[in-house]
């Protein structure tokens, strides 16, 4: 009984991975399909909706990241976005079929996103990045614990 509600946290948590997955997809290709001017303009405009208030401290970061918005870095992040997600699809997918090759592959990304995530927080100190760790990690523990009964129940030869 305990090993299939193991199961099903890992199905629901990688349904949700792969959920991410498409919307980090989504998201880049309207990165992609959106200037960099428009969206700097809706960066002012959101922070002008927050108050516009240029001493306020959200409202302020809004509009320096929107004037310093470049074309490098709106690729970039459409970029990263887009290979993000493919790489959790193709990931979720191995692993919601039992592919032998996605769980090793999916330990070193996993492993590679926790510590890019907890790299990134030392600097922008963003508690999201310390969420999406520990979800990942939640994740990877499970993964790990899946691929032992996959190989325990592996024909042998």
């Amino acid at each position: 009984m305990q090993e299939k509600r193991i199961h099903e946290a890992f199905t629901v948590s990688l349904a949700i991975k792969g959920l991410n997955g498409l919307a980090e997809i989504a998201g880049g290709i309207a990165i992609y399909l959106t200037s960099t001017e428009t969206i700097a303009r809706w960066i002012a405009q959101f922070a002008n909706a927050l108050g516009g208030n240029p001493n306020r401290w959200i409202p302020a970061h809004l509009l320096k990241f929107g004037d310093s918005l470049t074309v490098s870095q709106h690729d970039f992040v459409a970029f990263y976005l887009l290979t993000h997600g493919v790489v959790k699809i193709v990931l979720v997918y191995g692993l919601l079929r039992e592919r032998l090759w996605s769980y090793p592959v999916s330990f070193v990304v996993f492993s590679g996103y926790i510590i890019y995530q907890l790299y990134r927080f030392t600097f922008t100190h963003s508690l999201l990045l310390i969420v999406l760790s520990i979800f990942d990690a939640f994740i990877l523990t499970l993964a790990v614990h899946e691929y032992r009964l996959v190989r325990r129940n592996l024909p042998t030869h």
